[in-house]
């Protein structure tokens, strides 16, 4: 189980990972490091801090919380500061507007621009190393925050949007959530970090990837994927209120009871299983380059024209 001590993050098998450049170190002050807390800002998070529940609420309803290259480094960002900040207990991750996230930014006037201004290493070991650091390695670590976290969601949570939400100790879902990966239908295999089979079981899994379909609060919850589903309107006041209850717990047994339940599913392979399934996505890549689907070219075209030579009915 990861935990951070300065710039470094440490775990029983005596692995060590930099964290990413710029990450300021937390003082010995609490004071000094409250005052730090309060004047970052974060140009596609919102912060607000409730007693001992920090919630971080991505805030780009413009493109349905889309997870821009930023957005990820800032969400990486903030989840290191809550972990640091000794009176946050528990964390709520949540979407500002009518979704959670419908994923990826797959091409944003925003991204577009920053992909120009921050170019990306050339070839297939480039773009591995983007999507391991950038989709994968720091979802994993989210997994790992020695901190409970929650994840809040209405609306559309696929794709990448699932993903982080999966990562999340718990989930509470609106009755109109809705979940998917859809990547079978766009040419890949499933998203970078894909812990589908171990949410739903094998079989549903298989299901859901092989036909696209939407998975609704109700089924999620059946399946184990969602803990509680609430009304609409209600969302917001219940997930607080199961934060503020968990808060209530010794901050020392939950970061041990969390890894516990970790290690366990570590144990079963779930680790091993990850890394194969993101290796399995990779070599989706090249497939998708020759179909036009993926790539600097695909880019360049809306998602919906990207993706059209693989929508088409069979006679």
């Amino acid at each position: 189980m990861p935990y951070v001590s300065g710039r470094v993050i440490h775990d029983a098998a005596a692995h060590v990972m930099e964290l990413p450049a710029g990450r300021p170190i937390a003082t010995t002050s609490s004071t000094s490091w409250e005052l730090d807390w309060h004047m970052k800002t974060y140009t596609t998070l919102l912060t607000e801090r409730t007693g001992p529940v920090l919630k971080i609420t991505t805030n780009r309803p413009e493109v349905l919380n889309a997870q821009s290259r930023v957005l990820l480094e800032e969400l990486d960002d903030a989840f290191l500061r809550a972990i640091d900040d000794e009176a946050v207990r528990v964390i709520i991750l949540a979407g500002a507007g009518k979704h959670f996230s419908a994923g990826h930014d797959l091409g944003s006037p925003q991204e577009m621009a920053d992909q120009k201004q921050t170019p990306l290493e050339p070839g297939f070991r480039g773009e591995y190393r983007r999507l391991w650091e950038r989709f994968f390695e720091n979802t994993m670590r989210w997994r790992d925050l020695p901190k409970p976290t929650i994840a809040q969601v209405q609306g559309y949570c696929i794709m990448g949007g699932m993903m982080i939400a999966s990562a999340c100790d718990l989930i509470i879902a609106s009755e109109d959530a809705q979940f998917a990966d859809r990547a079978v239908k766009w040419g890949g295999s499933h998203v970078q970090y894909f812990s589908m089979p171990w949410d739903f079981g094998p079989r549903k899994t298989k299901e859901y990837l092989f036909t696209g379909d939407f998975i609704s609060a109700a089924q999620a919850e059946r399946a184990g994927l969602v803990n509680r589903v609430v009304p609409r309107d209600k969302l917001e006041e219940e997930t607080m209120a199961l934060a503020q209850r968990i808060a209530e717990r010794d901050p020392y047994a939950l970061k041990l009871a969390k890894a516990s339940v970790n290690e366990t599913q570590d144990a079963q392979g779930w680790r091993a299983a990850m890394e194969n399934a993101f290796k399995n996505y990779m070599l989706t890549i090249p497939h998708r380059i020759e179909m036009g689907t993926y790539g600097p070219k695909a880019r360049e075209k809306a998602p919906k024209d990207r993706f059209a030579v693989l929508n088409k009915k069979t006679a």
